[in-house]
């Protein structure tokens, strides 16, 4: 009896292990090994044309001291700070305003989800039509109210916040889904509950709403950071970065790095402390949010 359990168990495992096969392949070679070849390329001095010497962490102590490296790191985590709490905010105001079942919040919630569909280009150049200082529809609207354009594109101090604003545009419509997806799934005893102790709407989001999808806001919140974290189209189509690089992010600096300037080692040092702050900052918002649950 022992034999014939230990034989089936073992079965069990090698019919496990066959299954789950296919994915670890895939996950070994899609992303573990481009993972460690990263980093191994990251410790060379490299080229697109093959050359490569082995320099141990100087393309990292490069990178730290690199002012244009670091002007790129802080506009990345402003143009983070500027975006994920308003998907996340917007995000699940829409969600609470159309979470019903009439043909008018229906056709609402197609309308706003339908930009997320959109590639970054058109976006892009929709938005730069919006913005541009001469003939842009805002300047349009400005001048017929007799004021003077304002350049958002070239303005140091807006360039970023343009770009922000294009992306919150673009990418709202994951994020309402998402809440909408979840606040569908709040089981209707703990409203009726909460409508018997005459709770009013305020309380009753506080106390009911929120609190059953502190999951699905973890989560809208963590991939929003991953997403925004790897900004690159928008700033590159919009500003290429400028001006004087005031909205140039860590993507589009490795690009230039590793595309332009040929310096494949020192991208690559660059994607790796872009991997770990992505992943900083995820952990970080994390393991908050589930130590306040």
């Amino acid at each position: 009896m022992k034999a014939r359990a230990r034989d089936a168990a073992s079965g069990e495992a090698l019919s496990g292990a066959l299954f789950v096969a296919p994915y670890l392949l895939v996950f070994l070679v899609l992303l573990v090994y481009p993972l460690v070849s990263g980093i191994w390329l990251s410790l060379h001095k490299a080229d697109l044309f093959g050359g490569s010497q082995y320099i141990g962490f100087e393309n990292y102590v490069r990178l730290f001291k690199d002012d244009v490296f670091r002007k790129a790191v802080w506009n990345t985590c402003y143009f983070v700070l500027l975006t994920v709490p308003a998907l996340t905010v917007i995000g699940l105001a829409l969600a609470l305003a159309l979470n019903n079942g009439t043909r008018r919040s229906a056709v609402l919630r197609g309308l706003f989800f339908s930009s997320s569909v959109l590639s970054v280009t058109i976006v892009t150049l929709i938005w730069r039509m919006v913005l541009v200082p001469d003939g842009g529809l805002i300047a349009d609207l400005l001048a017929s109210l007799h004021l003077p354009s304002v350049p958002f594109l070239s303005d140091a101090r807006l360039a970023m916040p343009a770009v922000a604003l294009t992306t919150i545009w673009w990418c709202i419509g994951l994020p309402m889904m998402l809440f909408l997806a979840a606040l569908q799934q709040v089981p209707k005893d703990l409203y009726e509950a909460a409508a018997l102790d005459n709770a009013g709407w305020w309380r009753t989001l506080l106390r009911v709403t929120l609190p059953s999808i502190r999951r699905t806001a973890l989560v809208v919140v963590v991939i929003e950071i991953i997403l925004q974290f790897q900004l690159f189209g928008q700033a590159q189509i919009m500003t290429l970065g400028g001006p004087n690089n005031a909205s140039l992010p860590i993507v589009l600096f490795i690009y230039q790095i590793g595309f332009q300037r040929w310096d494949i080692g020192y991208a690559a040092a660059a994607s790796e402390i872009l991997f770990c702050i992505i992943l900083a900052a995820a952990m970080t918002q994390y393991l908050a949010s589930r130590g306040r649950s």
